[in-house]
Protein backbone atom coordinates (compact mmCIF):
# COMPACT_ATOMS: atom_id res chain seq x y z
CA UNK A 1 0.00 0.00 0.00
CA UNK A 2 1.73 3.20 -0.96
CA UNK A 3 1.01 6.86 0.49
CA UNK A 4 0.56 9.66 -1.64
CA UNK A 5 0.46 13.19 -0.68
CA UNK A 6 -2.24 15.39 -1.61
CA UNK A 7 -0.76 17.31 -4.99
CA UNK A 8 0.25 14.00 -6.46
CA UNK A 9 -2.76 12.25 -6.27
CA UNK A 10 -4.90 15.35 -7.18
CA UNK A 11 -2.55 16.33 -10.15
CA UNK A 12 -1.96 13.14 -11.71
CA UNK A 13 -4.51 10.78 -10.54
CA UNK A 14 -7.76 12.81 -10.20
CA UNK A 15 -7.11 15.76 -12.81
CA UNK A 16 -10.85 15.62 -14.13
CA UNK A 17 -12.16 16.06 -10.41
CA UNK A 18 -14.82 18.37 -10.27
CA UNK A 19 -13.87 21.21 -8.14
CA UNK A 20 -14.73 20.59 -3.94
CA UNK A 21 -17.18 22.94 -2.59
CA UNK A 22 -16.62 24.83 0.82
CA UNK A 23 -20.09 26.31 0.89
CA UNK A 24 -22.09 26.31 3.96
CA UNK A 25 -25.24 23.96 3.74
CA UNK A 26 -28.70 23.96 4.88
CA UNK A 27 -30.56 21.13 6.79
CA UNK A 28 -32.62 18.65 5.50
CA UNK A 29 -35.82 19.76 6.85
CA UNK A 30 -35.07 23.36 5.06
CA UNK A 31 -34.84 21.40 1.43
CA UNK A 32 -37.70 22.78 -1.33
CA UNK A 33 -40.80 20.31 -1.85
CA UNK A 34 -40.56 17.90 -4.82
CA UNK A 35 -40.85 18.78 -7.99
CA UNK A 36 -43.98 21.22 -8.97
CA UNK A 37 -44.32 18.76 -12.04
CA UNK A 38 -44.47 15.24 -10.50
CA UNK A 39 -41.44 14.01 -9.86
CA UNK A 40 -41.59 11.78 -7.04
CA UNK A 41 -39.27 13.09 -3.81
CA UNK A 42 -38.37 9.80 -3.82
CA UNK A 43 -36.66 8.92 -6.64
CA UNK A 44 -33.74 6.66 -7.15
CA UNK A 45 -31.25 4.47 -9.16
CA UNK A 46 -30.20 1.36 -8.10
CA UNK A 47 -29.29 -2.38 -9.48
CA UNK A 48 -30.48 -5.68 -9.60
CA UNK A 49 -28.32 -7.11 -11.93
CA UNK A 50 -25.37 -6.34 -13.77
CA UNK A 51 -24.88 -2.53 -13.99
CA UNK A 52 -22.96 -2.50 -17.53
CA UNK A 53 -26.65 -2.80 -19.21
CA UNK A 54 -29.64 -2.57 -16.41
CA UNK A 55 -30.52 0.01 -13.95
CA UNK A 56 -33.63 0.21 -12.04
CA UNK A 57 -35.58 2.83 -11.53
CA UNK A 58 -38.02 2.98 -8.37
CA UNK A 59 -39.44 5.81 -6.19
CA UNK A 60 -42.02 5.88 -3.14
CA UNK A 61 -45.39 7.62 -3.24
CA UNK A 62 -48.95 7.33 -3.34
CA UNK A 63 -51.12 4.80 -5.38
CA UNK A 64 -52.48 7.40 -7.70
CA UNK A 65 -49.86 10.44 -7.37
CA UNK A 66 -48.86 10.34 -10.80
CA UNK A 67 -51.65 9.60 -13.75
CA UNK A 68 -49.07 7.55 -15.81
CA UNK A 69 -46.54 6.15 -13.38
CA UNK A 70 -44.76 4.37 -16.82
CA UNK A 71 -41.24 5.14 -17.16
CA UNK A 72 -40.12 6.23 -20.80
CA UNK A 73 -36.24 6.12 -21.71
CA UNK A 74 -34.06 6.72 -24.61
CA UNK A 75 -30.30 7.17 -25.30
CA UNK A 76 -29.74 10.94 -24.31
CA UNK A 77 -28.93 12.20 -27.72
CA UNK A 78 -32.18 10.57 -29.04
CA UNK A 79 -35.79 10.97 -29.03
CA UNK A 80 -36.37 6.78 -29.44
CA UNK A 81 -38.20 5.88 -26.50
CA UNK A 82 -38.91 2.57 -25.04
CA UNK A 83 -41.69 1.67 -22.15
CA UNK A 84 -41.38 0.33 -19.27
CA UNK A 85 -44.54 -0.47 -16.64
CA UNK A 86 -42.99 -0.57 -12.89
CA UNK A 87 -43.78 -3.30 -10.57
CA UNK A 88 -45.63 -2.26 -7.48
CA UNK A 89 -45.80 -3.30 -3.96
CA UNK A 90 -47.05 -1.87 -0.54
CA UNK A 91 -44.26 0.44 1.42
CA UNK A 92 -44.60 -0.81 4.98
CA UNK A 93 -46.74 0.75 7.70
CA UNK A 94 -47.67 3.33 5.67
CA UNK A 95 -50.17 3.70 2.54
CA UNK A 96 -47.50 4.50 -0.01
CA UNK A 97 -46.74 2.17 -2.46
CA UNK A 98 -43.17 1.14 -3.92
CA UNK A 99 -42.47 1.98 -7.79
CA UNK A 100 -40.10 -0.48 -9.51
CA UNK A 101 -38.73 -0.51 -13.13
CA UNK A 102 -35.65 -2.55 -14.60
CA UNK A 103 -34.26 -0.78 -17.63
CA UNK A 104 -32.56 -4.02 -19.49
CA UNK A 105 -30.46 -4.04 -22.57
CA UNK A 106 -28.75 -0.96 -22.20
CA UNK A 107 -25.87 -0.36 -24.19
CA UNK A 108 -22.64 -0.21 -22.19
CA UNK A 109 -20.48 3.21 -21.10
CA UNK A 110 -23.74 4.99 -22.29
CA UNK A 111 -26.00 7.97 -21.51
CA UNK A 112 -29.54 7.64 -21.24
CA UNK A 113 -32.60 9.90 -19.81
CA UNK A 114 -36.08 8.79 -18.74
CA UNK A 115 -39.16 10.31 -17.85
CA UNK A 116 -41.95 9.40 -15.56
CA UNK A 117 -45.28 9.13 -17.73
CA UNK A 118 -46.40 12.35 -19.60
CA UNK A 119 -43.77 14.67 -17.76
CA UNK A 120 -42.15 17.18 -19.77
CA UNK A 121 -39.12 17.16 -17.82
CA UNK A 122 -36.46 13.84 -17.72
CA UNK A 123 -33.79 12.98 -15.58
CA UNK A 124 -30.39 11.16 -16.47
CA UNK A 125 -27.97 8.27 -16.15
CA UNK A 126 -25.31 6.46 -16.98
CA UNK A 127 -24.42 2.87 -17.58
CA UNK A 128 -21.38 1.45 -16.40
CA UNK A 129 -18.31 0.97 -18.98
CA UNK A 130 -18.29 -2.48 -20.70
CA UNK A 131 -14.00 -2.78 -19.29
CA UNK A 132 -12.31 -0.86 -17.03
CA UNK A 133 -10.52 0.30 -20.10
CA UNK A 134 -10.50 4.04 -18.80
CA UNK A 135 -10.84 5.11 -14.86
CA UNK A 136 -13.65 5.31 -12.89
CA UNK A 137 -14.81 6.40 -9.30
CA UNK A 138 -17.65 5.62 -7.42
CA UNK A 139 -18.14 7.15 -3.41
CA UNK A 140 -18.71 5.27 -0.27
CA UNK A 141 -19.34 5.42 3.27
CA UNK A 142 -22.01 4.50 5.83
CA UNK A 143 -23.68 6.05 9.53
CA UNK A 144 -25.58 8.80 7.33
CA UNK A 145 -28.76 9.59 9.24
CA UNK A 146 -30.76 12.77 8.13
CA UNK A 147 -29.04 15.55 9.65
CA UNK A 148 -27.38 18.34 7.86
CA UNK A 149 -23.83 16.66 8.24
CA UNK A 150 -25.36 13.99 6.13
CA UNK A 151 -27.01 16.23 3.46
CA UNK A 152 -23.36 18.01 3.38
CA UNK A 153 -21.60 14.63 1.97
CA UNK A 154 -24.48 13.86 -0.22
CA UNK A 155 -23.34 17.47 -1.55
CA UNK A 156 -19.43 16.93 -1.83
CA UNK A 157 -20.43 13.17 -3.11
CA UNK A 158 -21.99 14.25 -5.74
CA UNK A 159 -19.98 16.67 -7.32
CA UNK A 160 -17.38 14.32 -7.63
CA UNK A 161 -19.54 12.77 -10.71
CA UNK A 162 -19.12 9.14 -8.78
CA UNK A 163 -20.30 6.28 -11.27
CA UNK A 164 -22.05 5.17 -8.04
CA UNK A 165 -22.50 5.25 -4.06
CA UNK A 166 -21.80 2.54 -2.06
CA UNK A 167 -23.74 3.39 1.92
CA UNK A 168 -21.94 0.56 4.03
CA UNK A 169 -25.41 0.29 6.18
CA UNK A 170 -27.07 2.08 9.11
CA UNK A 171 -28.82 4.56 6.43
CA UNK A 172 -31.24 6.77 7.57
CA UNK A 173 -31.42 5.31 11.14
CA UNK A 174 -35.21 4.10 11.00
CA UNK A 175 -34.55 0.92 13.30
CA UNK A 176 -36.85 -1.17 11.05
CA UNK A 177 -40.32 0.90 12.44
CA UNK A 178 -39.73 4.22 11.98
CA UNK A 179 -41.83 5.52 8.46
CA UNK A 180 -40.80 9.04 8.80
CA UNK A 181 -36.88 8.73 9.16
CA UNK A 182 -36.54 5.69 5.74
CA UNK A 183 -38.75 8.72 3.61
CA UNK A 184 -36.39 11.30 4.86
CA UNK A 185 -33.25 9.61 4.43
CA UNK A 186 -34.32 8.38 0.57
CA UNK A 187 -35.64 12.46 0.20
CA UNK A 188 -32.32 13.92 0.93
CA UNK A 189 -30.45 11.02 -1.59
CA UNK A 190 -33.41 11.81 -4.00
CA UNK A 191 -32.57 15.66 -3.77
CA UNK A 192 -28.96 15.93 -3.34
CA UNK A 193 -27.25 12.67 -5.02
CA UNK A 194 -27.14 14.07 -9.08
CA UNK A 195 -24.01 14.65 -10.31
CA UNK A 196 -22.62 17.93 -12.17
CA UNK A 197 -24.25 17.15 -15.07
CA UNK A 198 -28.02 16.39 -13.79
CA UNK A 199 -27.18 12.39 -13.84
CA UNK A 200 -28.58 10.65 -10.90
CA UNK A 201 -26.09 8.31 -9.08
CA UNK A 202 -27.38 4.97 -8.38
CA UNK A 203 -27.44 3.73 -4.40
CA UNK A 204 -25.58 0.19 -3.37
CA UNK A 205 -26.01 -0.70 -0.01
CA UNK A 206 -25.38 -3.50 2.13
CA UNK A 207 -27.56 -3.79 5.69
CA UNK A 208 -26.26 -2.50 9.23
CA UNK A 209 -27.90 -2.80 12.28
CA UNK A 210 -30.07 0.52 11.97
CA UNK A 211 -32.34 -1.27 9.15
CA UNK A 212 -33.47 -3.55 11.96
CA UNK A 213 -35.65 -3.39 14.42
CA UNK A 214 -33.44 -4.77 17.27
CA UNK A 215 -30.04 -4.91 15.54
CA UNK A 216 -28.58 -8.36 15.20
CA UNK A 217 -30.11 -12.12 14.99
CA UNK A 218 -33.75 -10.91 13.70
CA UNK A 219 -35.65 -12.30 10.65
CA UNK A 220 -36.12 -9.97 7.54
CA UNK A 221 -39.42 -9.04 8.42
CA UNK A 222 -37.27 -6.89 11.37
CA UNK A 223 -35.64 -5.25 8.40
CA UNK A 224 -39.15 -3.97 6.16
CA UNK A 225 -38.01 -0.76 5.00
CA UNK A 226 -34.88 -1.88 4.02
CA UNK A 227 -35.83 -4.79 2.02
CA UNK A 228 -38.79 -2.95 0.61
CA UNK A 229 -36.65 -1.30 -1.75
CA UNK A 230 -33.49 -3.48 -1.59
CA UNK A 231 -35.06 -6.99 -2.23
CA UNK A 232 -34.13 -6.51 -5.79
CA UNK A 233 -30.48 -7.42 -5.19
CA UNK A 234 -30.82 -9.36 -2.30
CA UNK A 235 -33.77 -11.36 -2.98
CA UNK A 236 -32.51 -14.22 -1.56
CA UNK A 237 -30.62 -13.72 0.92
CA UNK A 238 -29.91 -10.47 2.92
CA UNK A 239 -25.77 -10.89 1.70
CA UNK A 240 -25.07 -10.55 -2.21
CA UNK A 241 -22.78 -10.00 -4.93
CA UNK A 242 -23.22 -7.37 -7.96
CA UNK A 243 -20.90 -8.07 -11.05
CA UNK A 244 -19.72 -5.34 -13.18
CA UNK A 245 -19.18 -7.19 -16.48
CA UNK A 246 -16.02 -9.34 -15.20
CA UNK A 247 -13.81 -6.65 -14.21
CA UNK A 248 -15.23 -5.36 -10.78
CA UNK A 249 -17.25 -7.17 -7.74
CA UNK A 250 -18.33 -5.91 -4.98
CA UNK A 251 -19.13 -8.39 -2.39
CA UNK A 252 -21.43 -7.07 -0.04
CA UNK A 253 -21.96 -8.77 3.69
CA UNK A 254 -24.67 -8.81 6.10
CA UNK A 255 -22.31 -8.68 9.91
CA UNK A 256 -25.20 -10.94 11.82
CA UNK A 257 -28.43 -8.66 11.55
CA UNK A 258 -30.27 -10.56 9.67
CA UNK A 259 -28.07 -13.95 8.63
CA UNK A 260 -25.26 -15.45 11.13
CA UNK A 261 -21.68 -14.23 9.76
CA UNK A 262 -20.59 -18.23 10.31
CA UNK A 263 -22.39 -21.05 9.00
CA UNK A 264 -24.86 -20.30 5.81
CA UNK A 265 -23.31 -16.87 4.89
CA UNK A 266 -19.26 -17.77 5.41
CA UNK A 267 -19.57 -20.71 3.48
CA UNK A 268 -21.54 -18.86 0.35
CA UNK A 269 -18.58 -16.38 1.07
CA UNK A 270 -15.73 -19.08 0.02
CA UNK A 271 -17.76 -19.94 -2.58
CA UNK A 272 -18.53 -16.32 -4.08
CA UNK A 273 -14.53 -15.44 -3.44
CA UNK A 274 -13.05 -18.48 -4.97
CA UNK A 275 -15.88 -17.34 -8.35
CA UNK A 276 -14.52 -13.93 -8.61
CA UNK A 277 -10.62 -14.47 -7.33
CA UNK A 278 -9.47 -13.75 -11.16
CA UNK A 279 -11.89 -10.37 -11.28
CA UNK A 280 -9.34 -7.32 -11.52
CA UNK A 281 -11.43 -5.49 -8.94
CA UNK A 282 -12.84 -7.55 -6.08
CA UNK A 283 -13.90 -4.85 -2.72
CA UNK A 284 -15.92 -6.25 -0.03
CA UNK A 285 -18.13 -4.05 1.97
CA UNK A 286 -19.54 -5.13 5.60
CA UNK A 287 -20.85 -3.13 8.53
CA UNK A 288 -19.17 -3.76 11.49
CA UNK A 289 -15.63 -3.18 11.41
CA UNK A 290 -13.22 -6.64 12.01
CA UNK A 291 -10.71 -4.21 12.46
CA UNK A 292 -12.84 -1.34 14.76
CA UNK A 293 -11.44 2.36 15.41
CA UNK A 294 -13.80 3.34 18.14
CA UNK A 295 -15.31 0.32 19.73
CA UNK A 296 -12.76 -2.20 21.40
CA UNK A 297 -11.20 -5.10 19.71
CA UNK A 298 -12.51 -7.85 21.86
CA UNK A 299 -15.51 -10.91 22.04
CA UNK A 300 -19.03 -10.25 21.47
CA UNK A 301 -21.90 -8.89 19.59
CA UNK A 302 -21.03 -5.58 17.06
CA UNK A 303 -17.13 -6.12 17.57
CA UNK A 304 -15.79 -7.29 14.51
CA UNK A 305 -15.06 -10.85 16.53
CA UNK A 306 -16.56 -12.92 14.16
CA UNK A 307 -15.90 -11.13 11.20
CA UNK A 308 -11.84 -11.92 11.86
CA UNK A 309 -12.97 -15.41 12.36
CA UNK A 310 -15.11 -16.47 9.38
CA UNK A 311 -14.54 -14.16 6.81
CA UNK A 312 -10.89 -12.36 6.91
CA UNK A 313 -9.13 -15.55 6.60
CA UNK A 314 -11.23 -15.86 3.21
CA UNK A 315 -10.59 -12.28 2.42
CA UNK A 316 -6.37 -13.18 2.94
CA UNK A 317 -7.19 -16.75 0.50
CA UNK A 318 -8.78 -14.45 -2.19
CA UNK A 319 -6.47 -12.14 -2.02
CA UNK A 320 -9.56 -9.15 -1.85
CA UNK A 321 -7.84 -5.53 -3.16
CA UNK A 322 -9.62 -3.84 -0.07
CA UNK A 323 -12.19 -3.96 2.57
CA UNK A 324 -14.55 -1.12 3.63
CA UNK A 325 -16.07 -1.19 6.69
CA UNK A 326 -18.65 1.10 8.99
CA UNK A 327 -20.51 1.52 11.93
CA UNK A 328 -18.03 2.78 14.48
CA UNK A 329 -18.82 6.45 13.31
CA UNK A 330 -15.31 7.76 12.75
CA UNK A 331 -12.89 8.08 9.69
CA UNK A 332 -10.20 5.00 9.95
CA UNK A 333 -7.27 3.95 7.72
CA UNK A 334 -5.52 0.46 8.84
CA UNK A 335 -2.31 -0.81 7.66
CA UNK A 336 -1.97 -3.62 5.23
CA UNK A 337 -3.41 -6.72 7.67
CA UNK A 338 -2.13 -10.58 7.05
CA UNK A 339 -2.86 -12.82 9.95
CA UNK A 340 -3.50 -9.74 11.86
CA UNK A 341 -0.13 -7.96 11.87
CA UNK A 342 1.35 -5.55 9.50
CA UNK A 343 2.16 -7.26 6.22
CA UNK A 344 2.89 -4.51 3.44
CA UNK A 345 3.78 -6.86 0.36
CA UNK A 346 0.97 -9.27 0.80
CA UNK A 347 -1.41 -7.16 3.69
CA UNK A 348 -5.37 -6.16 3.03
CA UNK A 349 -6.68 -2.41 3.56
CA UNK A 350 -9.48 -1.98 5.72
CA UNK A 351 -10.98 1.79 5.48
CA UNK A 352 -13.50 3.23 6.81
CA UNK A 353 -15.35 3.95 9.53
CA UNK A 354 -18.68 4.53 9.31
CA UNK A 355 -19.10 8.99 9.64
CA UNK A 356 -21.07 9.95 6.61
CA UNK A 357 -23.61 11.51 9.06
CA UNK A 358 -22.67 10.19 12.77
CA UNK A 359 -19.58 10.86 14.85
CA UNK A 360 -17.65 9.50 17.50
CA UNK A 361 -13.80 9.92 18.58
CA UNK A 362 -11.49 7.01 17.48
CA UNK A 363 -8.78 6.01 19.34
CA UNK A 364 -5.03 6.83 18.53
CA UNK A 365 -3.31 5.01 16.04
CA UNK A 366 -0.70 4.57 18.61
CA UNK A 367 -3.21 3.02 20.97
CA UNK A 368 -4.07 0.16 17.89
CA UNK A 369 -1.08 -0.84 16.38
CA UNK A 370 -3.14 -2.07 13.12
CA UNK A 371 -4.47 1.68 12.49
CA UNK A 372 -2.57 3.82 10.22
CA UNK A 373 -5.04 7.03 9.85
CA UNK A 374 -7.68 8.38 12.52
CA UNK A 375 -9.89 11.28 12.79
CA UNK A 376 -12.79 12.19 14.34
CA UNK A 377 -14.76 13.47 11.21
CA UNK A 378 -17.53 13.35 8.60
CA UNK A 379 -16.53 11.85 5.91
CA UNK A 380 -17.35 9.87 2.56
CA UNK A 381 -14.78 7.99 0.53
CA UNK A 382 -13.55 8.91 -3.17
CA UNK A 383 -12.38 5.73 -5.28
CA UNK A 384 -10.59 5.89 -8.39
CA UNK A 385 -10.02 2.66 -10.15
CA UNK A 386 -7.58 3.21 -12.75
CA UNK A 387 -5.73 0.10 -14.27
CA UNK A 388 -3.89 -1.90 -11.61
CA UNK A 389 -4.25 0.98 -9.03
CA UNK A 390 -6.89 1.87 -6.87
CA UNK A 391 -6.62 5.46 -5.14
CA UNK A 392 -8.85 6.10 -2.44
CA UNK A 393 -9.12 9.75 -0.86
CA UNK A 394 -11.00 10.43 1.98
CA UNK A 395 -13.07 13.93 1.95
CA UNK A 396 -15.10 15.76 5.01
CA UNK A 397 -18.10 17.40 4.49
CA UNK A 398 -16.80 21.11 3.99
CA UNK A 399 -14.63 19.34 0.89
CA UNK A 400 -11.34 19.49 2.61
CA UNK A 401 -9.08 16.00 1.83
CA UNK A 402 -8.01 14.03 5.50
CA UNK A 403 -6.38 11.23 3.62
CA UNK A 404 -5.10 9.89 0.38
CA UNK A 405 -3.44 6.33 -0.23
CA UNK A 406 -3.78 3.70 -2.70
CA UNK A 407 -3.45 0.11 -2.99
CA UNK A 408 -1.52 -1.99 -5.71
CA UNK A 409 -2.95 -4.60 -7.72
CA UNK A 410 -1.32 -7.61 -6.46
CA UNK A 411 -1.02 -10.78 -8.36
CA UNK A 412 -4.12 -13.12 -7.48
CA UNK A 413 -3.86 -16.96 -8.12
CA UNK A 414 -6.58 -19.25 -7.46
CA UNK A 415 -6.10 -20.82 -4.21
CA UNK A 416 -5.55 -24.94 -4.17
CA UNK A 417 -7.41 -27.31 -2.16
Amino acid sequence: MNRLDRRTFLGTSLGGLAALSTASFGCAADAPPADPKGRPDTLFLTWQRDPTTTMSVQWIGGENALADPTISYSLLDKDEWQLVAPRKKPYPMSDLTVFRAELTGLSPGTEYKFRLGNQPNHHRFRSMPAKATDSFSFVSGGDCGTNNHAVANNMIAARQDPMFALVGGDLGYDNGRDLKTSLDFMRNYSQHMVDTQGRLVPMVVCIGNHEVNGGYGKPRTDAPFYFALHDGLFADHSYAALDFGDYLSLVLLDTGHVSPIGGEQADWLDKTLAERAERANLIVANHVPAYPSVRPFTEGLGTGSENRKSWVPLFEKYNVDVVLEHHDHAFKRTYPMKDGHIDEKQGILYLGDGSWGKLRAPAKPDARPYLAATSETYHMTLHRLEGEQKFHMAIDESGKIIDVCSTQKKPRRRPVG
